[in-house]
């Protein structure tokens, strides 16, 4: 069985396995997911283990879902340029994701 740093590292493997199928730079993926491309880097290379925020909005930008109950309801949608962050969106069961967008400050 595998520890942290091993699950972390298959998981950056699949990310750039992913994003380069998707035909995105680093910093393309970065921009769609909200991240520095940086924090990019490291998650492909198993240096960090994602938040489950982060690994919302990875997906989202990659274009892959996320079959797990745990995160049923929570969507991630890209802002626009610089203007407009992006932002998560919340639904209950039975309940699309057309919900306000939740900003992690004001909770």
């Amino acid at each position: 069985m595998g520890d942290s740093s091993q699950v972390a590292r298959h998981f950056g493997r699949n990310m750039k396995r992913l994003r380069r199928e998707a035909g995105l730079s680093q910093e393309a993926l970065g921009f769609s997911a909200s991240l520095h491309r940086t924090e990019v880097g490291l998650l492909e290379r198993g240096e960090r283990t994602p938040r489950i925020d982060t690994l919302v909005k990875v997906a989202a930008a990659l274009g892959v879902r996320i079959d797990c109950p745990l995160l049923d309801g929570i969507s991630w949608t890209e802002g626009t340029r610089t203007v407009v962050p992006g932002g998560f969106s919340l639904s209950g069961p039975g309940e699309d994701h057309a919900a306000a967008p939740f900003d992690p400050l004001d909770a």
